[in-house]
């Protein structure tokens, strides 16, 4: 019976099957629509680095076969073999999508599913219909992630824009078509060995390698560009000057070139009475090693003309005079020398461009950290509530409904005596909301079935599907007698708040910390209260400030979190 999934839902490979042969079938279909399913093998910054890791209908697999395309087989529209075990280490994530061919929306498709099978046994399955879309016209169905381990998650996210946008997205571009895309070649045989059998029919071995022609290029898809230098492309100088026009002879050179280029005038503090030419000669040939490889006769030409060593500025490293820079010696001030890039000046000016770096970022995830102060969580990802601190939403996008969160009259009870009382508030609908609360760093921490305290102090956010509950810490020697903290435990992903950079340290028979610094603590992990309060040391004025402090004690794999602040 295979493991249903829902949207937003993750697990470990492991937790499905222990084989690293996988086979993943997609099933989706609409009314009159056409799709192209592909699989874009992703960097550890979710970007397509690579473009040899695109998988598509016009390269079906990847250089070192871990990812291949199979076709339609088994009941499904397209299907893939993934050898995890065979992919690459730059390679952080497999994310499998969907595109429209042509006019249509996905909220057309009829009922589809992403299956993963191990096998020859269906161990995973990812329904979907129309009615989880809208407009989008590119959808990212599921992904194969590493972290630690390889996992899977349900993703469901999509873009109106279609497969330009989900390129962009990807870090990649959309090239213009110069030829029609040549045709899928027909898979024959049956399903492979690791794939269920085609409803019924016996399975079959897979069938043998057939020699491959070289593949044309891929048509219409680009790899990702290179970070812009310049916002225009660097102009060589020309061998010729601009329009066609000739140098005239001397001794009245015109202003064409700046000083340091080919076919200049002498520099500036030249004697006006030294020209190109022969001094007195009638006429004048062109400059002597202008647009010629030999070197000029007669008297020593001016400093750097027509040596092979380039004229200083011309490229070097050294940026060339332009916006926010003097202008070099002998140039008229606010005059373009002729052969620098023209977009140099205005590289990175603009608004636009000075904004750049302060784009959102897109995923594709439920939880999206946008800054280290400030995180993203998409509602539709999961279709599950949030609960947030009150006040800590700085903006949304979408229909978002914000209610109170009441803990009820127990749960006030218990939060005033413990001092572990959460005012939140719950996120619903389908947008995307961002949160932040006193510029405190953030840190989403997702939980796969493991627990984790925290104090409520240093909560900001976290999925309602989460297990929450105040945890008594025992003690002697302090007033109370006790120390309390909140435990979440469950499938989800809680956000902790933190003053400053933490350090997160493993538990060891020897570790203690300053209960106003520790941020969090595995929750296996045994935590008693040290007091070093002494009658004698009482006597004698003066405090140290550290009399109590929190000793951990747990199996090895165990950690604590701790910031360089105390509350």
């Amino acid at each position: 019976m295979p493991r249903e999934f829902q949207r937003g839902h993750k697990t470990r490979i492991s937790d499905l099957t222990t084989g690293t042969d996988l086979y993943v079938g997609v099933q989706i279909s609409g009314p009159g629509l056409t799709f192209d399913i592909s699989c874009f093998g992703l960097d550890a910054d979710e970007r397509l680095s690579d473009d040899r890791y695109f998988v598509f209908f016009n390269q079906p697999k990847t250089p070192e076969e871990s990812v291949q395309l199979l076709g339609a087989q088994a009941g499904d529209t397209e299907s893939f073999r993934v050898t995890l075990d065979r992919i690459p280490s730059q390679i952080r994530r497999l994310s499998f999508t969907a595109t429209l061919d042509g006019a249509g929306q996905m909220s057309q498709i009829a009922p589809g599913y992403l299956r993963i099978v191990a096998g020859g046994e269906e161990v995973a399955r990812y329904s979907f219909d129309g009615s989880e879309f809208s407009t989008e016209r590119a959808v990212m169905l599921g992904d194969f992630y590493f972290k630690d381990v390889w996992r899977f998650a349900a993703v469901g996210q999509g873009f109106d824009g279609g497969l330009d946008a989900l390129l962009r997205n990807f870090g990649g571009e959309v090239a213009e078509e110069e030829a029609p895309a040549a045709a899928p070649q027909p898979q024959s045989g049956a399903a492979p060995g690791f794939a269920p059998p085609a409803f019924g029919a016996p399975a079959a071995p897979a069938p043998a390698p057939v020699p491959q022609q070289p593949q044309p290029a891929p048509q219409g898809f680009a790899p990702p560009p290179a970070p812009p230098v310049h916002a225009a492309p660097t102009i060589v100088a020309p061998m010729t000057p601009p329009g066609g026009v000739h140098v005239p002879p001397p001794p009245a050179p015109t202003a064409y070139g700046q000083p340091g280029q080919p076919g200049q005038q002498a520099p500036y503090g030249q004697p006006p009475q030294q020209t190109y030419g022969q001094p007195g000669a009638p006429s004048a040939p062109p400059p002597p090693g202008y647009g010629q490889p030999q070197a000029p006769q007669g008297p020593t030409p001016p400093p750097g003309y027509g040596q092979p060593t380039p004229p200083p500025g011309y490229g070097q490293p050294t940026p060339p005079p332009g916006y926010g820079q003097q202008p070099a010696f002998g140039q008229v001030p606010g005059q373009q020398s002729y052969g620098v890039p023209q977009g140099a000046p205005q590289a990175g000016a603009g608004v636009a461009a000075a904004l750049q770096q302060f784009k959102e970022t897109p995923t594709g995830q439920r939880w999206t950290q946008q800054t280290r102060k400030l995180i993203r969580v998409d509602l539709g990802v999961g279709g599950q509530p949030v609960l947030a601190r009150q006040g800590s939403m700085v903006l949304y996008q979408g229909k978002v409904d914000f209610s109170y969160k009441g803990a009820g009259f127990a749960g006030r009870i218990v939060g005033n005596a413990t001092g572990q009382e959460m005012q939140l508030m719950r996120c619903t609908g389908q947008g995307q909301v961002f949160l932040a609360e006193d510029s405190t760093m953030l840190h989403p921490i997702e939980l796969q079935g493991d627990g984790i305290c925290v104090s409520a102090e240093n909560v900001l956010a976290f999925d309602e599907s989460l297990q929450y509950e105040v945890r008594r810490i025992e003690g002697h020697g302090i007033p109370g007698g006790a120390l309390f903290t909140m435990q979440f435990t469950g499938t989800g992903t809680i956000v902790v708040k933190t003053h400053g950079t933490p350090v997160v340290l493993p538990v060891t028979p020897t570790t203690f910390a300053d209960c106003n610094a520790v941020v969090a603590w595995s929750a296996a992990a045994q935590v008693v209260v040290s007091s070093q309060v002494r009658m004698r040391r009482n006597a004698y004025p003066g405090d140290t400030g550290e009399s109590v402090n929190l000793q951990f004690r747990a199996a090895p794999g165990n950690f604590i979190v701790v910031q360089p602040y105390e509350v």
